[in-house]
């Protein structure tokens, strides 16, 4: 009997003891298993905005990365349409930028992703424009609610006054088949934003901060 109870006593330790590993797996990977595809704007012989010889395309990559190293830490299976300066496009295509959509779109739409970000910097012939916005589409019901989470946290965390805005004429979020939107992180046009988009800490900061808005989405 009393080698009995002590064979009981260890089976619920081990219980408790694998109990708290997996809610501490949980907490520390909330994102464990979900497929993210991260779309990194232009790229390649598309520099996308241009502001004193300072290309958007660049700057989108080098957040891309670090936000997909954000979500990987968080335990995602993380994506990206491109890796590198270039673009996605066919060769000797008859009509090069949406030959380059239509292939991030297969990309996203062939993975079995959870959602998409696609990450552009935004620009304005006014400097006074800044703050970090993020666009959906209402072809998806979920596509305004993933928005909703990502502009609260850039308000929360990057001190932005935008508002989440509707689109409804761009190709890409169109003919996506999973949730995804367009996060504009700052101006290009704006002097302050421009100099923080490229500085590695700031770029840290965005990852995080759109992490954040990922786990809480997915956590609703």
């Amino acid at each position: 009997m009393f080698r009995y109870k002590i064979c009981v006593f260890f089976m619920l330790l081990i219980g408790i003891v694998g109990f708290n590993f997996v809610s501490a797996k949980e907490n520390d990977l909330p994102l464990l298993g979900k497929i993210i595809y991260v779309d990194p704007g232009h790229g390649g012989i598309d520099p996308g905005a241009i502001y004193k010889n300072i290309k958007e395309a660049p700057i989108n990559l080098e957040i891309s990365k670090k936000l997909a190293d954000a979500l990987a830490e968080k335990g995602a299976i993380v994506y990206l349409t491109r890796y590198d300066d270039y673009d996605l496009s066919i060769p000797n295509s008859s009509n090069h930028k949406r030959s380059d959509l239509n292939q991030r779109i297969k990309l996203i739409n062939e993975s079995d992703c959870s959602l998409f970000l696609s990450i552009h910097l935004n620009a304005d012939i006014s400097e006074s424009w800044y703050g970090a916005q993020v666009f959906y589409d209402d072809v998806n019901s979920e596509n305004v609610v993933l928005a909703e989470y990502l502009q609260k946290e850039f308000s929360s965390s990057l001190n932005s006054r935008r508002n989440i805005k509707q689109i409804s004429n761009l190709y890409l979020y169109r003919k996506a088949l999973r949730p995804g939107v367009l996060v504009e992180v700052g101006f290009l046009s704006n002097s302050n934003e421009r100099y923080l988009l490229r500085q590695d800490s700031y770029q840290k900061k965005i990852a995080d901060t759109i992490t954040t808005g990922v786990i809480n989405y997915l956590s609703k």
